[in-house]
């Protein structure tokens, strides 16, 4: 009988004690939604253990999702994570989380203490990145957040793309309304939040998806998804 494949959580990995723990809390409300299944968390960079570490730490033979904690499919899913798993047999990479409906709801939630109004201008925060088809990704999740909001999010890169954060906030600050808000398209707290705060001026800045509380279960079920889908299991 096949093992039942183990599920190897890739994040892209923070120098920020408080990005590691919200990571590493989601990984555990993912094992605990999955207690017959072996979960591990990795790191595609800054942080150990890396790809190779993690799948050496998972007993040769033994199947093994990896579910990126990343949320678009850009260099790292497409070039990095097929590099560093070859070689190792039984190895198969999920999808990226998003785009999402999913993760729309987790941004909403994130957002509400911010109480925008219909007059706000809305803002999406992106890490941004060189390969512009996970740019698109991050321009659809806008699109589906202004879709729920029923008025258009603009999108503001913080690395890699065009407008930047700055560039966007100052844009739909000269537009009439109440104020900007900034929703922030980031998976954890660390270098990308602190920079979007400073982009911002001044304009709020909705927390990252991940915090020091309970991860949002629509994230949990994402992953949870991502990794059964990837392994052929029935739900």
């Amino acid at each position: 009988m096949t093992p039942t494949p183990a599920l190897l959580a890739i994040s892209h990995g923070t120098a920020s004690p408080a990005g590691q723990a919200a990571v590493a809390g989601l990984v555990d409300a993912v094992a605990r939604r999955l207690p017959d299944v072996t979960v591990r968390l990795g790191h595609v960079d800054v942080q150990q253990p890396d790809v190779a570490a993690s799948l050496d730490a998972i007993p040769q033979g033994t199947p093994v999702v990896i579910v990126p904690l990343l949320l678009s499919a850009g260099y790292h899913v497409r070039v990095d994570l097929i590099a560093q798993t070859a070689g190792r047999e039984g190895v198969v990479i999920a999808p990226a989380l998003g785009p999402d409906p999913r993760l729309v709801d987790a941004l909403l939630a994130r957002l509400a203490p911010l109480a925008p109004t219909a007059d706000d201008a809305l803002v999406l925060a992106v890490a941004g990145s060189s390969d512009d088809r996970a740019n698109e990704d991050c321009r659809v999740t806008a699109r589906m957040l202004g879709e729920r909001l029923g008025r258009e999010v603009s999108v503001g890169f913080l690395a890699a793309a065009e407008p930047r954060l700055d560039v966007a906030v100052a844009e739909a600050a000269a537009a009439p309304g109440a104020r900007t808000v900034v929703a922030d398209y980031l998976l954890a707290p660390g270098y990308f939040h602190d920079l979007a705060v400073r982009m911002a001026a001044g304009a709020p800045v909705a927390p990252p998806l991940l915090g020091d509380d309970e991860p949002p279960a629509s994230l949990v079920d994402i992953v949870v998804d991502r990794y059964r889908a990837a392994a052929g299991l029935s739900d």
